[in-house]
């Protein structure tokens, strides 16, 4: 414990130098345009079938691998970040989103649509654990509030991204896709001038299990309790996101109700995660955890069951509990295990995120089997048990051990 005790001294010392707003937002940049390509695919799923004549088989496997590579593969990344001062992935990632993406436009078979998607979906993989890695590094004492920015930035591109491009490709065709590049090779060039070389831990001279046991040797319990707690939420969370229109349908709501309801569920979770992030400065973060996701019960229960015009105040208040602890979990776990900042940060927002969201295929089947209704009325119940979960969490917060 005397070295745990050390690195959160050091990392609690290392937070007390000014809040670097220029690198803060060249980060948040890199978050929101990798993220602003990466929305691009959902909504034109689509065209891709009317001009490839898919299959729906053949659109699951285009969809798997976008979710694997986007998510999953994150902490092998987030491990070579933490080993290597180098900003070839977050300069390659960028890149490879800001380029294969458009191109899914101009792909003249399936096979090559599939490889342009999974090169894009490879390089949002690349570029999220670096960057996420930095943002303490550069936060000072404020870590929760610019993890919270540093998380909008992708919230809001991902708001921003399906509009922007469902707009482009109905004026100017899938064709004119590759054109959007102008927009990321732009940021990428500012983000090539302003974001600084990642700082380096020195393990490059260890092998796999050093580094881990460097990294979480002391700390790898309370790790994987927030790790348990947010795969937990996001299944909660995606469920509610990929079956609530569907149940709305049901209710006869019309399609344009359906999609504000639904952009409300999710813009709200970016004003929770600003204010969760500013209390993680100030108060414990498992309180802000225990209080949220407490609260999650009643307000997805009251999502699931209200009708007419208070679906919209009953959908912002989910998604605002539902969302809250994302940034929060990231620097929780970044203040506990502050040598494997990249590697914690893809386990709570990528690996988390991915996993939560291969699990609504059980969600669905349960859903065939029962009722959507009792299924979803199921999953208000599961915060319960990370509330549980949570009171076993160590008393820390962004920036300080208390």
């Amino acid at each position: 414990m005397a070295a745990l005790w050390r690195d959160t001294l050091r990392f609690s010392n290392f937070m007390q130098t000014k809040t670097n707003v220029k690198v803060i937002f060249a980060l948040t940049l890199v978050h929101f345009t990798g993220d602003f390509y990466s929305a691009f695919s959902a909504p034109l799923m689509p065209e891709f079938v009317a001009r490839h004549s898919l299959t729906m088989t053949q659109v699951g496997l285009l969809m798997g691998v976008m979710r694997f590579l986007s998510f999953v593969v994150q902490p092998a990344v987030g491990y070579l970040a933490d080993r290597y001062q180098t900003r070839f992935f977050i300069l390659g990632g960028l890149a490879l989103s800001v380029i294969f993406v458009p191109m899914s436009g101009i792909a003249p078979t399936y096979w090559l649509l599939l490889v342009f998607l999974a090169l894009g979906s490879f390089g949002s993989s690349m570029f999220h654990p670096s960057v996420t890695g930095m943002v303490p590094a550069y936060a000072g004492r404020k870590a929760g509030l610019s993890m919270s920015v540093f998380n909008t930035g992708g919230t809001l591109a991902f708001g921003i991204g399906p509009i922007f491009i469902a707009w482009y490709v109905a004026c100017f065709g899938l064709s004119a896709m590759p054109f959007t590049m102008l927009i990321g090779l732009i940021t990428w060039m500012y983000v090539y001038k302003t974001v600084p070389l990642p700082i380096s831990e020195g393990y490059r001279l260890q092998g796999f299990w050093g580094t881990l046991n460097e990294m979480f040797g002391l700390v790898w319990k309370p790790l994987v309790l927030i790790w348990v707690v947010m795969v937990l939420r996001s299944t909660v969370g995606q469920s509610f996101m990929t079956f609530m229109p569907i149940h709305l349908a049901g209710k006869d709501f019309s399609l344009m109700a359906i999609g504000t309801v639904t952009s409300i569920f999710v813009v709200s979770g970016t004003v929770s995660g600003l204010l969760a992030g500013y209390l993680s400065d100030r108060i414990e973060c498992k309180i802000i955890f225990i209080c949220a996701h407490t609260l999650m019960v009643p307000t997805l229960f009251l999502y699931l069951w209200a009708s007419s015009a208070w679906i919209y105040a009953a959908a912002a208040l989910a998604g605002f509990m539902v969302f809250a602890t994302i940034p929060v979990s990231i620097v929780f776990a970044q203040a506990l295990a502050p040598k494997g900042r990249s590697m914690v940060a893809s386990f709570m927002m990528g690996f988390a995120y991915g996993l939560g969201g291969m699990l609504t295929p059980v969600t669905g089947k349960l859903a065939d089997m029962f009722d959507i209704q009792a299924v979803l009325l199921f999953l208000c119940f599961i915060p319960l048990l990370t509330v549980v979960l949570a009171f076993f969490f160590p008393k820390l917060n962004s920036t300080r051990n208390t």
